[in-house]
């Protein structure tokens, strides 16, 4: 999915819109554009089933980026909303490095080499970085990683 270029005005918004089978008021638009204009976020609320999720859905679509949706409920905590640890990958990296290290009493010579390195490549592999990470919405939203910032849709 190409992202395609911000709109120049509230009409190319509309026709952005439009193409994607949406269609917006003028005052929708207007919150739209100018959010997009200023990079700021745009809070939509309202009762169920008004179109709030389909703006967000049109949006994504219109712009050619992704969607993220973080569903809200009673009792969401950070763990869900913005990071993990994948704690079964952390364990398996520290169980390798334990098999590679050849721990044993009495060890001498090369075998206590050996075991200097896998301690060491343990240290190196950082348990708490990048590949021990499990992204949870706020936190791939944040990140992005793409020419444009997704669209974040709270529900």
């Amino acid at each position: 999915m190409a992202a395609a270029a911000l709109p120049d005005s509230i009409d190319e918004l509309q026709s952005l819109l439009s193409e994607q089978l949406y269609v917006a008021d003028d005052g929708l638009a207007t919150s739209i554009y100018l959010a997009l204009k200023l990079q700021r976020p745009l809070l939509l609320e309202g009762e169920a089933g008004v179109g709030k999720t389909e703006v967000a859905k049109v949006l994504a679509g219109g712009l050619g980026t992704d969607l993220i949706r973080l569903q809200c409920y009673e009792g969401l905590d950070v763990t869900h909303a913005v990071y993990e640890w994948n704690y079964a990958r952390q364990l398996i990296g520290i169980r390798l490095a334990e098999a590679s290290d050849g721990v044993k009493a009495g060890t001498k010579g090369d075998d206590r080499k050996k075991t200097r390195q896998g301690r060491e490549a343990l240290r190196a592999r950082d348990l708490f970085g990048p590949d021990f990470l499990i992204e949870r919405p706020l936190l791939r939203a944040l990140r992005g990683g793409r020419e444009r910032p997704p669209v974040l849709l709270f529900e």
